[in-house]
């Protein structure tokens, strides 16, 4: 397996070795966005849309990737983003994303709707823990998770506030996908074409959603995605204010991409913000995170870390997020098809492509520190140049 990940140059050959291990309908619900899945398109052709203006005549002999955030070093100006149900792509995949972010100086966030529980991340994984709290409905169960990763040392809770309802995810729905899953004659083909996944599934015990555990089953239907039916979207500013009264720790708030949601979200207390329209997973037609980016930046004025994630695949784009003005990434999709390719050192080796290829990026255009990338390097920007196009 470590010999074919190494064949992956590239996040996008991961995700084709991921591809190639699960069925179409497990591939689906990791791959796919909302819809017609427009905003998952753009937020890859955000990126496309950017060129850079590279400086030469520097000296990049020892770029250092390095950064820091909430004043402790981070070995790359990135985090791993919390993905939901890893562990019935890769049995312990959470905990193998967890330990790779570990191994590579970064932070890892661990969804509500993981396939491991709190205190198994911090007990197996330690490292820069954020803990993803969804809004559930059952409001004594979403207290005692914030409770437990206080508890179990985590540096920050990230609530994603772009869910008050599931998207419409229609990969799923074709696929008739479920929560345990379940064969039917939509998915037994594809479930037997690939053996080896199958039979793991079928011998072992089904990977459980500890933190979901007891709430309403998830299964596909019209009305939205697999994930939305325990969410409370009566949550407004006023309860995350509440919330933030609660939680002793950096409070990081994600789903941001209008310009006059923020004053509210920071007054609330938030720590950080993440620019994110889950990953095209929500509101199809939404903008492209990197589009919302420069709004949310002039509303934060510095006061804040801003980050961004959707649409990463590339070290160069994460340069190019870093040049238009975010302070960092979070990779869901790039990570995770690492992860589902071959494990920990599938994920392992997704990290490792993006830093190769930030670092290159870094010294190709003439920044050999992250202090040093700015607007200046983006074709258009810069006074001297005007871009065609």
């Amino acid at each position: 397996m470590r010999s074919n990940l190494h064949a992956c140059h590239s996040i996008e050959g991961l995700r084709q070795a991921a591809r190639a291990r699960l069925p179409r309908a497990v591939f689906d619900f990791y791959d796919g966005g909302a819809e017609d899945e427009l905003t998952l398109d753009d937020n890859r052709e955000a990126f496309r849309r950017v060129r850079l203006l590279p400086r030469v005549l520097r000296d990049v002999s020892r770029p250092d990737p390095s950064t820091q955030l909430f004043g402790r070093p981070l070995a790359l100006p990135m985090a791993i983003a919390p993905t939901g149900a890893v562990g019935f792509g890769w049995r312990g995949g959470d905990i193998a994303l967890a330990r790779a972010a570990a191994r590579h100086g970064i932070p890892y966030a661990l969804s509500t709707s993981a396939t491991a529980s709190i205190e198994e991340i911090a007990e197996q994984a330690p490292g820069r823990l954020w803990f993803q709290a969804y809004i559930l409905q059952d409001k004594d169960r979403l207290r005692a998770l914030i409770e437990r990763a206080r508890v179990a040392g985590y540096e920050a809770l990230m609530i994603t506030v772009d869910l008050p309802v599931g998207g419409k995810r229609e990969r799923d729905l074709r696929n008739g996908l479920s929560f345990p899953m379940k064969l039917g004659a939509r998915n037994i083909g594809q479930f037997a074409r690939k053996p080896w996944w199958s039979l793991e599934m079928l011998f072992r015990r089904p990977p459980a959603m500890p933190s979901l555990a007891g709430l309403k089953a998830l299964s596909a239907d019209g009305r939205q995605s697999l994930a939305g039916r325990n969410y409370d979207p009566a949550f407004d500013l006023q309860a995350l204010a509440r919330l933030r009264e609660r939680w002793p720790g950096k409070l990081i708030v994600k789903g941001v991409v209008h310009p006059e949601d923020v004053e509210g979200i920071l007054e609330a207390g938030a720590d950080a913000l993440v620019v994110s329209n889950h990953g095209g997973r929500q509101l199809d037609g939404g903008v492209a995170t990197l589009d919302a980016l420069g709004g949310v930046l002039a509303q934060a004025a510095g006061r804040v870390p801003v980050w961004l994630d959707g649409g990463v695949r590339r070290g160069s784009d994460i340069y190019k997020a870093l040049a238009l003005g975010a302070d960092g990434v979070l990779t869901g999709r790039a990570t995770l098809y690492g992860v589902l390719a071959g494990g920990q050192p599938g994920a392992d080796r997704a990290l490792d492509i993006l830093n190769e290829e930030l670092i290159r990026s870094m010294q190709l255009c003439g920044t050999p520190r992250i202090s040093d990338i700015d607007r200046r390097l983006i074709a258009g920007s810069n006074p001297f140049h005007t871009h065609a196009g």
